[in-house]
C-alpha cells in the first residue's frame, strides 16, 4: 500500500500511509483509535481509499474487492455466530458464503473445528459456547475455504492463559506449517511476538515504524532497568526528564521501573553520576534485552515528538 488516506467525514483515520506486509505472520499495532480497525476494513475492500494505491494478493481493493474477499479469511474481534446453529453447520455455512459447494463445506467445517480444538463439541449449539469456544469457531470459519491470507483482529480477547497459548500456537502454525499468511492485529504486544516475525506499528492513522521484529529491537547501546528512590513516583518522573535532558531514552511503567536505553558510547556510570549530581538513589539497575514493548514504546514515542 502506497501513500493511503481514508477519512470518515472530516476525521483522517488513516494519513498517508506506506506499508508492506511481506509473506507469513504479521502484526498490526498501535493504540486504540490508532486505525487499525480501518486499515483491515480498507484491505479486505469493504472501505475504499480516498487516496493512495493497495493491493492484496495482486488485486486493487478499488477494482476487485469480491476477488480479494473469496482469498481472505477474516476472524473479526466481535463475535457474529447465527444462534440456533451448531458448531458444524455455522462453519459450513460459513463456507459455502465463501463459494465452496455444501459437501465440501461440510468436510471442511468438520477438519477445521477438529484443527481448533472443538471436534468433540461441534454438534453443540454456539450460543452455549465459553467465550474462548467463541473465539476458536472465529477462527475455525475463518480457514474453512482455505484462503491465502488471514486477518485476525484481537483473537486471544476473553480468553484465560491456557486458552491464549493454545490460540497462539495455533496461529504460529498456521503461518509456518499450513503456509497461510496472516496480519495479526492485537493489544497485546507479548502475542504478536510469540507469533509475528514482522510488525507495523500505526499510530494517530500513520505509521510509527514497520519491520521485522528481530532487526527493530536491534539497538546501538545496552538496556536497563531502573528504579530509584526520590519521593515514590513523581521522584521517578523527575529523573526521567533528567535522562531525556541528557540523550538518553527512557520509559515508564506501573511498577515504577523504567526501562533506559545508554548508548553505546556512554556506559552506565552515567546513570549513577547523574543520579548523585541531583541527589537522587538508584535501587535497582539490570541488564535487559530489547523486547517488542520497548520497540512500541520507542515508535509512538518519537512520532508524539517524544515519551
Amino acid at each position: 500500500m502506497e501513500r493511503v488516506s481514508v477519512s470518515y467525514g472530516r476525521h483522517a483515520a488513516l494519513r498517508d500511509v506506506t506499508a508492506e506486509f511481506p509473506p507469513g505472520a504479521v502484526g498490526l499495532l498501535g493504540p486504540n483509535g490508532a486505525g487499525k480497525s480501518t486499515l483491515i476494513k480498507t484491505l479486505l475492500g469493504l472501505l475504499p481509499p480516498g487516496s493512495g494505491r493497495m493491493r492484496v494478493l495482486g488485486h486493487d481493493v478499488r477494482d476487485a474487492p469480491l476477488a480479494i474477499r473469496a482469498r481472505v479469511g477474516y476472524m473479526p474481534e466481535s463475535d457474529a455466530h447465527i444462534p440456533g446453529m451448531n458448531a458444524v453447520t455455522f462453519v459450513g455455512y460459513c463456507g459455502e458464503l465463501s463459494g465452496l459447494p455444501r459437501a465440501d463445506a461440510m468436510q471442511r467445517a468438520h477438519e477445521v473445528l477438529f484443527y481448533v480444538g472443538l471436534g468433540e463439541a461441534r454438534y453443540r449449539n454456539v450460543e452455549t459456547y465459553s467465550t474462548g469456544m467463541k473465539q476458536r469457531i472465529k477462527l475455525a470459519q475463518a480457514l474453512v475455504h482455505d484462503p491465502d491470507l488471514l486477518f485476525l483482529d484481537e483473537p486471544t480477547n476473553g480468553m484465560d492463559p491456557k486458552g491464549r497459548d493454545e490460540m497462539l500456537a495455533l496461529v504460529r502454525d498456521i503461518a509456518t506449517n499450513k503456509g497461510i499468511n496472516l496480519i495479526l492485529s492485537s493489544h497485546l504486544l507479548p502475542d504478536v511476538e510469540f507469533a509475528c516475525e514482522h510488525v507495523v506499528v500505526i499510530d494517530k492513522g500513520a505509521v510509527a515504524t514497520q519491520g521485522p521484529i528481530a532487526a527493530l529491537k536491534g539497538t546501538t547501546g545496552r538496556v536497563f532497568e531502573l528504579r530509584v528512590k526520590e519521593g515514590g513516583e513523581a521522584g521517578g518522573a523527575r529523573f526521567a526528564d533528567l535522562l531525556r535532558a541528557e540523550g538518553i531514552e527512557c520509559h515508564g511503567d506501573d511498577s515504577e521501573v523504567m526501562r533506559v536505553f545508554v548508548p553505546e558510547s556512554r556506559g552506565s556510570q552515567l546513570l549513577f553520576q547523574l543520579a548523585a549530581r541531583h541527589g537522587v538513589q538508584v535501587r535497582h539497575l539490570r541488564p535487559s534485552v530489547p523486547t517488542l514493548e520497548d520497540v512500541f514504546a520507542r515508535a509512538v514515542g518519537e512520532k508524539d515528538g517524544g515519551a
